[in-house]
């Protein structure tokens, strides 16, 4: 379908298989990693200890693998906005390369199926997701289920200006 621009919120009748969207740029710092590691408690020298990476394989430290879907979940969530319920699955992910400090990275969300249920109130929706540089690097990439609610529910709560037209 290609892509589209990012407006306001969507309900899932809006998203079809094959529709995609780019998010802007976010920049991996090096504040990043280490409030990652407090957050999560990893704190492995591969990541934070400068000399210790720099003998490591990647001669560098770099950003935990989790901080880079972390970051891909926070870029999905306004490319496009959808009206989200629930994230329900990791179908898939695969780490493909390290993501080093100083890395600008941005989101490929695509629609892969949208699966009406509870009578057409929401759907299924499972994405195709991809992390990549400014010069299209594959970093991340994966597939994953969320739950989205429809266009009524939207209505219904006070949402407008539901504007899905291609860019």
């Amino acid at each position: 379908m290609g892509r589209k621009r990012m407006v306001a919120t969507l309900g899932y009748e809006e998203l079809e298989p094959g529709d995609e969207w780019e998010s802007p740029g976010r920049t991996i710092t090096e504040a990043d990693v280490v409030q990652f590691a407090g957050v999560s408690g990893d704190f492995n020298p591969l990541h934070l200890d400068h000399d210790f990476a720099r003998a490591g394989a990647f001669g560098r430290p770099v950003a935990h693998g989790l901080l880079g879907l972390a970051v891909a979940s926070g870029l999905a969530a306004h490319a496009p906005k959808v009206a989200t319920q629930a994230f329900l699955a990791i179908e898939s992910w695969r780490f493909v390369k390290p993501i080093p400090f100083g890395q600008t990275v941005r989101l490929l969300n695509r629609v892969q199926e949208v699966q009406p249920q509870a009578r057409g109130r929401r759907a299924r929706v499972v994405w195709s997701r991809r992390l990549v540089g400014p010069d299209g690097e594959l970093f991340q990439e994966g597939m994953v289920a969320t739950l989205v609610a429809s266009c009524a529910s939207l209505t219904a709560s006070g949402s407008e200006g539901r504007d899905s037209d291609k860019s």
